[in-house]
């Protein structure tokens, strides 16, 4: 039986509370895993920008990439080493580039799903180019954006096609407000998206492999009061269709990290935004839920590391599309389709290999958020986000939100 060591690496930005929770938690765990006769061990390391070879080889076995959706040269290194070196990595560059809010949109509502109505929009203005006015010019139909709202109903919300963050979103209430709106909106192609009005829950389900946590979001709330610490908001049976939904779409577009908005209208659930595969991961939004996503990260990263799990480079679309074909209910196919991804993301096996050799790993994060090091992690983040006479006070609010969650454990885990 030989020892082996299989290598993660952390393509990282801005993140600085959760990899640093990550490593020592690493180090806590100091894990020897028996696997095909041999014993694993594993090491992290942080990948750094700098130049590259498009020969060389890559040390790492799995990469959490968190930073490629807009830096191009890690990106492409990313891309290089999949093609090249068999690389895994969560996610999939190419989905991320190519599959943005609109395909999201389009892709699940051919399979059924009850997504608002939707309409894309031109831009109100354009960068000039030399072809620009003559494809205009012929091509182009003069339009009313108030019209939309007209067939699709008021109030309305108009935002990018390819948007995150909340960034640029207007609920438009009317005419007037959608014609004022569109006008600010610049060079930004634009979705115009009907309301979903008197829904009673807005949950965002976070998904992580076959992992999930729903939580109850207040998109209102300051960023640091948006997900909520309320818990037992929703029966078992609305958690698990929002399992469903989730990993349905994960699965479709090869994102195994990813975060579905979801609103409650009566009973059924209205899938309004879920093109997120780099989600919020800091602290300093998640507080209560940050230990959840840390020990999400170690499971789902230890266990790809650990197996060598063939990364699925390409997407096959079909097996979902098969389903959408048949004449069944909307909620008999979405059974069906949580197969498919159950499949892909291993989840028997997954919860297994967790069972077996990462049983001790509740416990281990229980007690690390009382250390030194967890809080100095929290204390870093806040401190990169806030003025500094705030620094302290939000460090002690995220902290007792921590706190808050481990009390919630009812014992120590293990």
């Amino acid at each position: 039986m030989a020892e082996i060591t299989r290598h993660i690496g952390l393509s990282l930005g801005a993140d600085i509370c959760w990899p640093a929770c990550f490593e020592h938690m690493m180090r806590r765990l100091d894990l020897r895993i028996p696997h095909e006769g041999d014993t694993v061990r594993f090491e992290v390391s942080r990948v750094y920008i700098e130049p590259f070879d498009l020969r060389q080889g890559c040390k790492y076995d799995v990469v959490i990439d968190r930073l490629t959706h807009w830096y191009h040269t890690s990106r492409e290194w990313i891309k290089k080493a999949i093609v090249m070196n068999d690389l895994y990595v969560f996610n999939n560059p190419w989905s991320v580039q190519a599959n943005e809010k609109h395909t999201s949109y389009v892709a699940m509502m051919h399979l059924g799903m009850p997504i608002p109505a939707t309409w894309m929009v031109p831009p109100k203005s354009y960068e000039p180019t030399p072809d620009l006015k003559p494809t205009l010019s012929q091509y182009a139909k003069l339009f009313d954006v108030t019209r939309v709202g007209d067939i699709i109903g008021w109030p309305a919300f108009m935002k990018p096609y390819d948007g995150g963050g909340w960034r640029a979103v207007t609920r438009v209430a009317n005419a007037e407000a959608a014609r004022a709106a569109y006008d600010e909106s610049g060079k930004a192609v634009m979705h115009v998206q009907s309301s979903v009005e008197g829904f009673d829950l807005f949950v965002r389900c976070i998904g992580f492999g076959p992992q999930t946590r729903c939580v109850l979001y207040d998109p209102s709330a300051p960023l640091h009061d948006r997900y909520t610490t309320k818990t037992a908001f929703m029966s078992a049976a609305d958690a698990e269709h929002l399992r469903k939904v989730t990993l349905t779409i994960n699965a479709f577009f090869g994102w195994e990290f990813n975060s579905c908005e979801a609103l409650r209208k009566g009973s059924t659930w209205h899938p309004i935004d879920f093109a997120n595969p780099c989600p919020d991961s800091q602290v300093t939004s998640l507080h209560y839920h940050f230990p959840w996503l840390v020990g999400a990260y170690l499971r789902w990263a230890i266990y790809t590391a650990a197996t060598k799990k063939r990364m699925r480079k390409t997407l096959d679309w079909e097996p979902f599309y098969e389903i959408a074909k048949r004449d069944l209910p909307y909620e008999d196919k979405l059974d069906l389709y949580a197969k498919v991804a159950d499949e892909r993301f291993e989840t028997a096996r997954f919860e297994e290999f967790c069972h077996r050799h990462l049983g001790h790993l509740d416990a281990e994060l229980y007690a690390f958020f009382t250390t030194e090091e967890a809080k100095t992690a929290v204390r870093a983040k806040v401190a990169a986000l806030f003025p500094a006479h705030e620094v302290e006070r939000f460090t002690e609010l995220f902290w007792s939100r921590i706190q808050e969650w481990r009390a919630d454990q009812k014992a120590p885990p293990g």
